[in-house]
C-alpha cells in the first residue's frame, strides 16, 4: 500500500470512529446533548422533537430530531461527495414538517467557524450574498439542528480543477467576476422529469400516484436510451417527490446558457418518442396527461435536491441515486429515512465516483450531429 492510500484509509478509519461515537452519544442522550463532531463542539435541544408524524402508510413510527441526525451522521460518506463546494438553497421547518416553513438561502445570522460559505455576486441588488457550503459532518447536523429538513445544491461548484480550464474563483467582486467563474459553469446537463398525469394535473406541483411515477420511469428510460445513442453515460435518481433527476456529467468547458441550450435540445429530441406523453411546455394546463421536461433548470442559482437529502413531506421520502437496473423495480415510496441505509449497505452508492467520469459533451453532440 501506498503512503498515500495509507494515509486514505487511516483517514477513512477516524472518520467510522468518529461516527460510531457521535451515534452512541445520540442514543444515550437525553433530551439534549453536547456532541464533540470532529473537534468541533454542538449542543443540540429537543431531541424527541417530532420532524416527521408517524405514517401508517408503511407502518413507520414518528422521526424525531434525534432520529434524523442518526441517519445524517451514517449516510453522511454518501451525501459529503455529492454537495461538496456547493452553495446550498435550503428549507427549515424549525418545529417539524406540521409546521411553518422558512427558505433560507442568504444566511444573515452568525454562523459557527466551522461552517464554510461564499460570497456571490448578486445581479438584482448589485452586491454579493452569502450562501452555505456543507463541506464536513459537523455543518451537516448543525443544519439538521436548524430545521433544515431540505438541502437543494447549485450544479457548479467553488472549485477549481483541471477540468474548469482557467475560470477563476472570484465570485462576489462583479457580476463580470462571476461569470468568469467556475461557479458559471455547471458539473452536468439536468433533465428535470415530473409526471402531471392525474387528473388534478394543471396544479403547480403534480400529485403522486404509482401510475404517475411509472410514467416518469418509461420517459426516464426513453431519455437514458436516446443519450447512450449520442454516446453520452447518465445517471438517475428520484427528486424525493414525483419526479426523477437524470444528470449528463460533463467537463466544466461550458458556461449555463450553453448547457442549457443543449439540454433543450436533447429534449426536443425526446419530445419524438414516447409520442405525446412528454412536454416541454410552460403553460401549466397544457401539462396534464404528459411528463414535464424542465430545460431551465440549467441556470446558475437554480437547484436540485441533494443526493440522500430527505423531503418535507409525509413519510419522510429521499431522493435516492440509483443504478439504472435498479430504476425498472423502483417505486417511489421505497426510499424513505428508516430504509435507505440498508440499502446503501447492500448495494453502495449508485453515484459514486461521478465527478471523476465527466465527458465531453461538445464532442459527442457534434460527432452525433455529422451525416
Amino acid at each position: 500500500m501506498s503512503h498515500r492510500s495509507a494515509a486514505r484509509a487511516d483517514t477513512g478509519a477516524a472518520s467510522a470512529r468518529q461516527r460510531a461515537q457521535v451515534l452512541a452519544d445520540l442514543a444515550s442522550a437525553g433530551e439534549n446533548v453536547a456532541l464533540d463532531v470532529g473537534g468541533h463542539a454542538l449542543a443540540i435541544t429537543h431531541l424527541s422533537r417530532i420532524y416527521w408524524a408517524a405514517d401508517t402508510r408503511f407502518g413507520q413510527p414518528a422521526i424525531t430530531k434525534r432520529d434524523y441526525l442518526s441517519y445524517l451522521v451514517a449516510v453522511a460518506p454518501f451525501m459529503l461527495p455529492h454537495v461538496r463546494d456547493r452553495p446550498l438553497t435550503l428549507f427549515r421547518w424549525p418545529e417539524g414538517i406540521a409546521h411553518r416553513r422558512v427558505l433560507e438561502k442568504h444566511w444573515l445570522m452568525n454562523l459557527p467557524a466551522f461552517v464554510a460559505r461564499v460570497d456571490v455576486f448578486s445581479e438584482s441588488k448589485g452586491r454579493a450574498d452569502q450562501y452555505v457550503l456543507c463541506n464536513n459532518l459537523a455543518t451537516l447536523l448543525w443544519l439538521a439542528r436548524m430545521g433544515t429538513l431540505e438541502l437543494h445544491m447549485w450544479h457548479s461548484r467553488v472549485r477549481g480543477g483541471e477540468d474548469a480550464g482557467d475560470a477563476a474563483l472570484d465570485f462576489g467582486a462583479s457580476l463580470d467576476a462571476l461569470r468568469g467563474s467556475v461557479l458559471e459553469r455547471p458539473d452536468y446537463l439536468l433533465f428535470d422529469l415530473d409526471p402531471f398525469i392525474e387528473a388534478d394535473a394543471a396544479a403547480r406541483e403534480p400529485k403522486f400516484s404509482a401510475r404517475a411515477f411509472a410514467k416518469v420511469k418509461d420517459v426516464a428510460f426513453a431519455l437514458h436510451a436516446l443519450l447512450d445513442d449520442i454516446g453520452l453515460a447518465s445517471l438517475v435518481k428520484t427528486s424525493g417527490r414525483t419526479g426523477l433527476h437524470v444528470i449528463v456529467p460533463i467537463v466544466r468547458a461550458l458556461r449555463y446558457d450553453a448547457v442549457r441550450e443543449m439540454s433543450a435540445f436533447i429534449g426536443a429530441r425526446l419530445l419524438r418518442h414516447p409520442p405525446n406523453e412528454v412536454t416541454t411546455d410552460w403553460s401549466i394546463d397544457r401539462r396534464a396527461g404528459k411528463v414535464f421536461l424542465d430545460a431551465n433548470m440549467n441556470v446558475r442559482g437554480k437547484s436540485i435536491t441533494v443526493p440522500y437529502s430527505p423531503r418535507g413531506l409525509p413519510g419522510a421520502p429521499v431522493s435516492m441515486p440509483l443504478s439504472w437496473d435498479a430504476l425498472r423495480a423502483a417505486h417511489a415510496s421505497d426510499f424513505r429515512i428508516p430504509t435507505v441505509m440498508p440499502m446503501l449497505e447492500d448495494d453502495g452508492d449508485a453515484w459514486a465516483g461521478w465527478l471523476s467520469r465527466k465527458q465531453d459533451v461538445m464532442h459527442r453532440l457534434a460527432a452525433n450531429a455529422r451525416p
